[in-house]
C-alpha cells in the first residue's frame, strides 16, 4: 500500500496483499482510429496471433496473443478524438513493451515499410538495446533487446 501522506509516496514496509494473480502476464486494449491498419501493424507485421473478434458494448474487440497476455484492438462504435500523441505529450499509460531477439532486424523490416519512429534503435546501458515506433494511431511501441 503507498503512503502518500505529508507528499511521501514510497512504499511502507508492512503491506497487504489485495490481488491474488490468476495469470503471469498482463492483458492490454487500445481504442483504435482504423482497424484494419492497426490490425496490419499488429497481426501481419510484429506477428502478434488473432484469436478472435468478439462485440463489447463500446464497438468490436479483435483479441490478439502473445505468450500468455492478451492484445485487444477495439474498433469503437463511436470514435472519441485522438489525444496528444508522445511520451511526454500527457500522463497515463504512454508506451507498451515487447523483449525480443532481434532488435536490428525488426528495425531494419519496420523502416523498410514505412514505421515511424519514435527513437531510433540505440544502446541504452551495456547490454540492452531499445528502438520505440508509432503504431498507426501514434501509440509508442518500445522493443527491448538484452544480451
Amino acid at each position: 500500500m503507498l503512503n502518500h501522506s505529508n507528499g511521501d509516496s514510497g512504499w511502507r514496509k508492512e503491506h497487504t496483499k489485495m490481488m491474488e494473480i490468476a495469470k503471469d502476464s498482463l492483458d492490454l486494449g487500445i481504442v483504435v482510429g482504423d482497424i484494419k491498419a492497426s490490425l496490419t501493424f499488429y497481426v501481419d507485421i510484429l506477428g502478434l496471433k488473432f484469436v478472435e473478434k468478439m462485440p463489447v458494448w463500446v464497438g468490436t474487440m479483435h483479441r490478439l496473443r502473445l505468450g500468455n497476455s492478451d492484445f485487444k484492438l477495439i474498433d469503437p462504435k463511436n470514435k472519441p478524438p485522438k489525444g496528444p500523441i508522445g511520451l511526454d505529450a500527457q500522463l497515463g499509460f504512454r508506451y507498451v513493451t515487447f523483449i525480443i531477439k532481434n532488435l536490428s532486424k525488426v528495425c531494419e523490416e519496420l523502416r523498410s515499410r514505412g514505421v515511424e519512429f519514435e527513437l531510433p534503435e540505440k544502446e541504452m546501458r551495456p547490454g540492452v538495446r531499445i528502438a520505440m515506433v508509432r503504431d498507426p494511431d501514434g501509440n509508442i511501441v518500445e522493443f527491448v533487446e538484452r544480451s
